[in-house]
């Protein structure tokens, strides 16, 4: 942990307000907003927070912290779930915003990518593309709000993975800050760089912890032409995962998403999400959300239909139903979507992002009812997400006033029976300092090792974020 002076931290103010202005130095309660995380989950507190708006303005922040021994916690959308992008409780960090670098510096259909900065918030970038008749597939939850450099240095996941991968499958090309203040140029657009390592990709998922992403050239797509979203109902997880596997078979590709939502999520959505319905008419124990897209304009709808029949005919699914309009695919989508809102409801939500290999997905839930049963009838298992790549949320409802005593009793319970079956504790959500300890014991000591040697190579005064994803102490220099 870095300790600045009140004196170095003085002179970084001043020198900050005299390169970017006194309205863009926040001090105060104008620092609320970025001291707690949009989830209100955690909460620290900064010594100030900067709001540059160029990459020039960044990387001369960025070598003024040098100079001064400062610590920098980048920001982005604030919409991170393992207290990665706040500051901690010393007073001491200086929370640097990404959001005015907000625009979208080129989009080229033609050559299928745009370039963007880091602030861009993910559903603007979704819509530019879409202008040029093209798709960026990277969708979540949280798309609203969040910016896509948190995206990039988390390594967001989303419900298309199955089809188009995670984020760092949609980069090209990364403008970085790095942590000396000098800017690390790797914008091009090209699908094939094969001169070398390809740096980019340590920035991606680092969390802002070896350098702070500026920009980046994102892949595109062709768009959906023709969707079909789909609502089936199983009995259990282990007939989810034989219908996936079913339905991999027949429609390949074509899959977008394969949710998987319990019976207690949807009928908490149903109950606590204004004007949400069932899309069937029964109650079943489990729920299957799965959409199907082409770039035709017909003829998806036509196959989806017969093989529903056929899923029907051989006693795969229970009910079902298919969206008849834009109306009825976005309620299906709330439902998914609105889990962690409708449970709030009812107690606090402890939140968690796990993976395990698809065939083990049955095993995981199995295990997690046994366990949580015996906290009683108080805590509640909220299993959601997308089995199409192993990647379950597997939440927790618990009394409000019991989530500190609970959550960590349950996280070990959880993160157990992960290990058991050769998972991991985190899919898609990152690391931040909520899981920093807990991969301390989980990956192999060479690759922390390498780990810390690249923190302290590209951050050798541990400036950014310290402390987030891979803790670095003088034992270790």
């Amino acid at each position: 942990m870095i300790h600045p002076t009140d004196a170095a931290l003085s002179a970084f103010k001043s020198e900050a307000l005299a390169l970017i202005g006194l309205a863009n130095v926040l001090s105060g309660d104008d620092t609320s907003l970025y001291d707690v995380d949009f989830w209100k989950q955690y909460a620290g507190k900064s010594a100030f927070v900067l709001r540059p708006n160029t990459t020039a303005d960044v990387a001369s922040l960025v070598a003024l912290a040098a100079k001064h021994g400062v610590a920098i916690v980048p920001q982005g959308g604030n919409t991170g779930l393992v207290n990665g992008g706040i500051p901690d409780e010393s007073g001491s960090e200086v929370v640097l915003s990404l959001q005015r670098l907000n625009r979208i510096r080129a989009v080229d259909p033609a050559g299928d990518y745009i370039t963007v900065e880091a602030g861009v918030i993910l559903a603007e970038v979704q819509k530019a593309a879409e202008a040029a008749d093209r798709l960026f597939p990277l969708a979540l939850g949280a798309e609203g709000s969040c910016r896509i450099g948190g995206n990039i240095a988390t390594n967001a996941g989303g419900v298309n993975v199955l089809r188009y991968g995670m984020t760092r499958d949609l980069v090209l090309g990364l403008e970085v800050v790095m942590a000396d203040g000098s800017i690390l140029d790797l914008l091009k657009p090209l699908r094939k760089d094969n001169t070398g390592y390809d740096l980019k990709q340590l920035f991606i998922g680092s969390e802002g912890t070896l350098g702070i992403i500026t920009a980046a050239t994102l892949r595109l797509v062709a768009p959906a032409r023709e969707r079909v979203t789909l609502w089936l109902t199983v009995e259990t997880p282990q007939s989810a995962v034989e219908l996936f596997r079913h339905c991999r078979g027949v429609f390949g590709d074509l899959i977008s998403s394969f949710e998987l939502i319990s019976s207690y999520g949807v009928e908490a959505a149903c109950t606590h999400l204004p004007g949400v319905r069932r899309p069937v008419s029964e109650p079943h124990p489990w729920h299957v959300l799965i959409e199907l897209a082409w770039t035709f304009t017909t003829g998806l709808r036509e196959r989806a239909e017969a093989a529903i029949a056929d899923l029907f005919e051989e006693g795969r699914v229970i009910d079902g139903a298919i969206a008849e309009n834009e109306a009825q695919r976005q309620m299906m989508w709330r439902i998914r979507e609105g889990q962690s809102e409708a449970t709030s409801k009812i107690g606090y939500v402890v939140r968690s992002d796990v993976t395990v290999a698809i065939s083990d997905i049955p095993a995981l839930v199995a295990r997690c009812d046994e366990f949580t049963a015996e906290f009683g009838p108080e805590v509640a298992v909220l299993p959601f997400g997308h089995i199409g790549d192993g990647n379950l949320h597997m939440n927790f409802v618990v009394p409000r006033e019991k989530a500190k005593e609970l959550a960590p009793r349950l996280f070990d319970q959880l993160f157990a029976e992960v290990d058991a079956l050769k998972g991991s504790i985190s899919a898609e959500h990152g690391v931040g300092r909520a899981k920093r300890d807990a991969i301390v014991s989980r990956k192999p000591e060479g690759a922390l090792s390498l780990m810390r040697q690249l923190k302290v190579t590209l951050d050798p005064q541990r400036i950014l974020n310290p402390d987030v994803v891979v803790r670095v102490n003088q034992k270790t220099d």
